[in-house]
């Protein structure tokens, strides 16, 4: 299983770290144990394990606490039962008839205990991540930094009354998250860890850490790489969503654009934290789905609102119309078609576009070069704007611009395009330019290029 695997690694970058020589039965028996086990709240969930179980008399005798009588039932199982996913993490259950008896077989060969033991520390240091998956990450420093985090659990559970314990994989990922951050202090851990419970099923619990938030923090440690995890669920039914590719350089891309472009008098207008906890399109699940990670998978929830109907799936065309809560979603949806687009070039010919449109509708005043904050943007009349956007279509001019924001595939787009060029020939050059990039970007990109003309059209429209 590959919970044992992850945990012989981390043992031997342990072992060199801490110049010790455990075996994996040895580590569990005095390092996991007493912090994870030994206490009336455990910081792990195994299905069927003795520790999930009322030990039985012959193990709970005089003088042995009840974790003492649950740990000497699973060194007993472990040596004389059918390994099982009560003992081996991960593997099938002991009855041919339960729910995860597709993984049982009659091949007559011996799994070690050590192998066992391990999978009990491999499954200690995976990250849970939402929709109810977790991942295993192969990497030695990694492992070692997670594992730090478990004592802290431990300390965390023991201030914080009526918590629910059992959620070292939902630590795990809040913890790496801290861990990476630019407020992150060994000398003060706790300084800057913004940990809140939420009732969940009528318990007090962590809430699981964003699926996006892990990719991002991958993303800063290994800016230039792609990484692979292990993803999968071990519940009643064990769910492997496999082996998935990190593209973690197409991640960067977001910072990158936002560094280049999102900056107003040298601050910057998105910070890290809005980046890393926007909602996305794709679910973990569904982004698992494509094979491999990178950055079509931070696909903004939302976005395919504003995408022209009928050129990307569930699109709906709709106008974007700044409100209170827009701008900063409008920030976002910019910044991901960017480094999607992946050229500046796009992003000149969208403003040239979006300020041509509004000027062939008669509105000749040149935009202001400084940079809108939110405020100024959410000052502009709602009414007016609403008057605006109630009339356009009324006049052929504005007919035009709707057209073209709305065009599904290059055809349409370039046919409104020769419309519009006939009615500025001043901006011929300009026109031929964005034409030359429509027919040779892919297919995927050329929706992506109008939704950015159309956030710029409203965004110079509400100035």
């Amino acid at each position: 299983m590959y919970t044992s695997y992850i945990g012989k690694k981390f043992l031997n970058y342990y072992n060199k770290k801490e110049n010790t020589n455990l075996q994996a039965r040895e580590f569990f028996d005095t390092v996991l144990f007493p912090l994870f086990f030994d206490n009336e709240k455990h910081l792990m969930h195994v299905s069927n394990s003795p520790f999930f179980q009322k030990p039985s008399k012959e193990f709970l005798k005089e003088g042995v606490t009840k974790s003492q009588a649950q740990l000497a039932k699973l060194h007993n199982d472990i040596d004389k039962e059918v390994p099982n996913m009560g003992t081996f993490v991960g593997y099938a259950a002991k009855d041919v008839h339960e729910t995860t008896s597709g993984q049982v077989t009659d091949m007559n060969y011996k799994i070690d205990s050590e192998e066992m033991f391990a999978s009990w520390i491999g499954e200690s240091l995976s990250i849970g991540i939402s929709g109810g998956f977790a991942i295993a990450i192969d990497n030695e420093e990694l492992l070692y930094n997670i594992f730090l985090g478990a004592k802290y659990y431990r300390e965390y559970l023991s201030k914080t009354p009526n918590v629910k314990d059992k959620q070292i994989q939902t630590w795990n990922g809040h913890w790496f998250a801290h861990y990476y951050s630019k407020n992150f202090d060994e000398n003060n851990i706790w300084s800057g860890f913004e940990l809140e419970t939420k009732e969940i099923q009528g318990n007090i619990a962590i809430p699981t850490i964003q699926w996006t938030q892990i990719v991002f923090v991958l993303s800063k440690i290994f800016p230039d790489k792609q990484i692979t995890i292990y993803a999968y669920n071990l519940s009643q039914t064990n769910t492997t969503l496999g082996f998935i590719q990190l593209y973690l350089q197409q991640c960067q891309r977001l910072y990158q654009f936002r560094d280049k472009f999102f900056f107003d008098k040298e601050k910057s207008i998105l910070n890290d934290k809005q980046i890393e906890q926007f909602q996305t399109f794709y679910n973990f699940k569904d982004a698992c789905k494509q094979g491999t990670i990178g950055l079509k998978s931070l696909e903004p929830k939302g976005l395919r609102d504003y995408i022209p109907i009928g050129s990307y799936p569930y699109s709906k065309g709709k106008d974007y119309k700044f409100k209170e809560e827009s701008y900063l979603n409008y920030l976002i949806y910019k910044l991901w078609v960017i480094a999607m687009l992946n050229k500046q070039e796009l992003l000149d010919l969208a403003e040239k576009m979006a300020k041509s449109l509004i000027e062939n509708e008669g509105n000749n005043s040149k935009p202001s070069t400084k940079t809108s904050t939110s405020e100024e943007l959410n000052k502009a009349s709602n009414e007016e704007y609403s008057s605006e956007s109630s009339n356009r279509g009324k006049t052929a001019k504005s007919r035009l611009s709707l057209e073209l924001l709305e065009s599904k595939n290059t055809k349409v787009f370039i046919e409104n395009l020769s419309e519009l060029m006939q009615k500025q020939t001043s901006n011929a050059d300009m026109f031929k330019e964005v034409v030359k990039e429509v027919l040779n970007m892919p297919v995927d990109n050329f929706p992506l290029f109008v939704v950015l003309i159309k956030f710029e059209y409203y965004y110079q429209k509400s100035r």
